[in-house]
């Protein structure tokens, strides 16, 4: 427990989605993401290969996010799996379940649903989510 790191996320980023850009679908990324403004929809890492998510204090996702590492603050607004590691920073705020391997949790984050360690974690198959009323499918 004491004594050992933890895995720290990728620091490639080969994507930026600015502050002020607002996306409504499904986002499908490899190596590294960061985004400064809003998706509504689904956030997944291409299958197999390692990914890094980033959402900075602007932020916002709606949907199902699946990547291998994530370190959010911003506001995710669904659930999301992480196969190796999340760091949720001191103004992140998460509505919806986080499944994680490694967690790292500031002082101030907010998490409005269950955090469910997995020593293995299998990402699910395509969901169906429902946002704001709205039923987004994969």
């Amino acid at each position: 427990m004491f004594g050992k790191k933890a895995p720290k996320p990728q620091s490639r980023i080969d994507s930026l989605i600015g502050s002020g850009t607002r996306i409504e679908g499904n986002i499908s990324f490899s190596g590294g993401l960061r985004v400064d403004g809003e998706i509504r929809g689904n956030v997944r890492a291409e299958g197999g290969q390692p990914s890094t998510l980033v959402l900075s204090e602007q932020a916002r996702i709606e949907g199902v996010i699946e990547v291998s590492h994530l370190v959010v603050n911003g506001t995710v607004a669904g659930p999301v799996y992480a196969s190796e590691y999340v760091e949720l920073q001191s103004k992140s705020r998460v509505t919806g379940d986080v499944y994680y391997k490694t967690l790292e949790m500031h002082v101030g984050a907010i998490v409005e649903g269950k955090l469910v360690h997995q020593e293995q974690l299998a990402l699910p198959s395509p969901v169906s989510v429902a946002i704001e009323g709205r039923l987004v499918v994969d």
